[in-house]
Formats: structure tokens, C-alpha cells, sequence
């Protein structure tokens, strides 16, 4: 079993992208597609904390009954937005992605390098025609 976990969403580009960045570092990750099968309470919080982010932060907008949820005001606890993703997990921004290395929400998908402990084993443009990274397997900023 492979020790990198991405929390997917199979129909969002960045997410697409994410995996194919850790793929492409010869790597075949656990994955977990978060819609079907979200995280329970403590390992979404677990996620995000060990991510650096607040709850808030976790939170997508985009696409999500985020405005309908009235979840833009700001007295909202964490408790509170932490049970409104749970209820509806397309709140839960995406991809989440575990390494030994440590956590990240990579928004963009660019962001899973910092903690691939394996290097990309060749180019890779995203799907936008974005390069990351070129001929020589190098990161381009």
C-alpha cells in the first residue's frame, strides 16, 4: 500500500492534475474519492490542521450550496463548518494529499512537489497546457 493518500474529486481539473503530478513521480497513491466516501469528523480535521489551514480556509465556495448555507457569516464556528462539510463533503475543498513528508490542499495542483519525496520522472504540462515541469524532469516556476 502506497504511503500518499489524495482525497479526489475525479471531475476537478486540479484534482486530475494532482494525481497526475504524484503519478508521474512513479508513484501510485491510495485514493480516496472524498465524494463517495468522505473523511470522518476527526480525520478531516486532522487534514486541515495538519495542512495549516483554519476550517474556513478548507471550506470551497465554487460549485457548493456555500451561499445557500448562509456559511459566509463569519460568527460560524468551526464546529459549525466542520458539520455543514460533513453533511455536504462538496464543501470540502480539493485535493487533499498525505505524505510522509506532510499535508496539502493543492490549490493549485502544483503544490503536491513541495512534499513528494520522489522526484517527477519527466515532463508534465496540466491539462490548461500549463508546463510544470519540463524535459529534465525540473520544476518550472
Amino acid at each position: 500500500m502506497s504511503d500518499v493518500t489524495i482525497y479526489h474529486n475525479p471531475k476537478c481539473g486540479t484534482s486530475r492534475n494532482t494525481l497526475a503530478l504524484i503519478r508521474n513521480a512513479g508513484i501510485e497513491p491510495q485514493v480516496i474519492e472524498y465524494l463517495a466516501t468522505p473523511p470522518d469528523r476527526d480525520m478531516l480535521k486532522s487534514l486541515i490542521e495538519r495542512a495549516g489551514l483554519t476550517v474556513r480556509q478548507a471550506l470551497r465556495e465554487k460549485g457548493t450550496p456555500f451561499q445557500e448555507l448562509g456559511l459566509d457569516d463569519a460568527s460560524l464556528t468551526d464546529d459549525a463548518l466542520l458539520d455543514a462539510m460533513l453533511a455536504h463533503p462538496i464543501l470540502i475543498n480539493r485535493p487533499f494529499v498525505v505524505t510522509p513528508t506532510g499535508v496539502r490542499l493543492c490549490r493549485p495542483s502544483e503544490l503536491v512537489l513541495d512534499i513528494l519525496e520522489q522526484p517527477q520522472r519527466g515532463p508534465f504540462t496540466k491539462e490548461d497546457g500549463e508546463v510544470v515541469i519540463d524535459e529534465q524532469g525540473k520544476r518550472v516556476r
